[in-house]
């Protein structure tokens, strides 16, 4: 006969083993890729997008940077969370962010003011300003997705993230509390996700030029399906991703490199046809000039100036039969809308080709993203602007250029896979079905 202490005992192993079971029969939630909604703000022409952040999750504003280091919010103006951990000096995720400073700070011990903490040092990127910061967790919950809709909200428990000043929010939209950088540091948000939930450290923006739908950022592999049911990522072309071993930050320390996402253009054309240009300023040289990178944060495609006027000229000179108007600034090059058609992909003009790698390799710019409609004037411009002599950078594709593209980010093979406009598939970024089926 059983004894009543060994039944107990018998129920209790049981009892156990049907809880260890049910744990093994499910398993955790591990998405394979996350998404954020991106919207043009028609003010700053700005992409602001929406993170939850801290304990309870405040919907923060951020303005999206792509070649950003890392998450940066205003930590001055009451910032209250009881999951915020400041990063401790010599600490495993110091190291992770490469910061060798130790600060103290000398009032009462705050977000953002902590004694025996490392810093880094925030930028803004739009008026190239920066300061020195508090590195910092905090939890953020974020949507996941199957390519096609959003899934279930996940979290991450002590995603790293800088504290800024309100005075870095200078320049920015209304209502925005930091900026989400995706450059090409260990602690950018792309790195971060991929590391949290063992995806592929993959990203791809795809931005609306609509001010009133939402593009999209996906964290991990595709597919990108968009409306009515057309996976864009089974049709990108590909080209290397360069680095820059010189920072581009507004305030960087000797030796980094840069977090800028770097292209290899290697001519140019118009309606097929090689644009003259100084070829030696498409090449990044030792001192970190030059080349072609790709931005977020400035609205236009800007070019060092003789390119600039070599561009210009010659699509002048292939537009010869649309009439001519004043400039409009920042444009140098206008037009009267009504001496120019119309196509499913813009308005009817030259097309721009950036070649890449080999002939074969371009990104082909049409009219919806080489020219700018100016409202109240009935012109349309090139959407180009002149960014002066001896710039860091020669080239820089700007957001009007990207919009309604898909640009997909292979951190592991460093490569950018580029779709040209989605208007030729008759789709736009403002397609992907954002209606949860959950």
């Amino acid at each position: 006969m059983v004894s009543s202490s060994s039944s107990r005992f018998i129920l209790l192993c049981s009892l156990l083993f049907l809880s260890s079971a049910a744990s093994v029969a499910r398993p955790s939630f591990r998405p394979k890729s996350l998404l954020l909604p991106v919207k043009k703000d028609s003010s700053t022409l700005q992409y602001l997008t929406h993170l939850n952040q801290r304990t309870p999750l405040l919907s923060l504003t951020l303005t999206l940077d792509l070649g950003g280091q890392f998450l940066w919010v205003d930590c001055d103006q009451g910032y209250s969370s009881s999951s915020y951990r400041p990063a401790r000096c010599r600490s495993a995720q110091c190291s992770l962010a490469a910061s060798n400073g130790c600060g103290e700070c000398f009032s009462a011990a705050k977000p953002g003011c902590n004694n025996n903490t490392c810093s880094l040092l925030p930028d803004n990127t739009v008026t190239h300003t920066a300061t020195s910061g508090e590195l910092a967790s905090d939890l953020v919950s974020i949507q996941s997705t199957d390519g096609k809709n959003p899934g279930r909200v996940v979290s991450v428990p002590q995603l790293l993230f800088v504290c800024g000043s309100s005075f870095l929010l200078e320049g920015l939209g209304n209502g925005v509390m930091g900026m989400a950088g995706l450059g090409r540091t260990k602690i950018s948000l792309p790195s971060q996700f991929s590391a949290a939930f063992s995806f592929p450290r993959n990203f791809a923006i795809c931005l609306s030029s609509s001010s009133s739908s939402n593009g999209v950022v996906f964290f991990g592999d595709g597919p990108y399906l968009f409306l009515p049911g057309i996976d864009v990522s089974s049709s990108l072309l590909y080209t290397p991703l360069f680095r820059n071993p010189v920072s581009t930050a507004a305030a960087y320390s000797q030796g980094d490199a840069s977090s800028e996402y770097f292209i290899g253009i290697t001519s140019i054309k118009i309606n097929e046809k090689i644009v003259p240009i100084n070829t030696t300023l498409l090449s990044i040289d030792s001192n970190g000039n030059g080349g072609t990178k790709i931005s977020t944060v400035n609205p236009y495609t800007v070019l060092e100036t003789s390119i600039y006027n070599a561009v210009t000229d010659f699509f002048v000179k292939e537009l010869s039969g649309a009439d001519r108007t004043a400039a409009v600034a920042p444009f140098g090059a206008c037009f009267r809308s009504k001496s120019i058609g119309s196509t499913r992909v813009g308005p009817a003009v030259p097309a721009i080709d950036l070649v890449l790698q080999r002939e074969s390799v371009y990104w082909r710019i049409f009219g919806a993203n080489s020219v700018v409609e100016v409202s109240n004037y009935d012109v349309v411009c090139l959407g180009f602007v002149d960014g002066g002599l001896n710039p860091t950078t020669s080239i820089v594709i700007g957001g009007h250029q990207i919009e309604d593209n898909l640009l997909n980010f292979d951190l592991k093979k460093s490569r950018l896979g580029f779709s040209s406009s989605l208007l030729f598939r008759q789709t736009t970024c403002a397609n992907f079905n954002f209606t949860s089926i959950l």
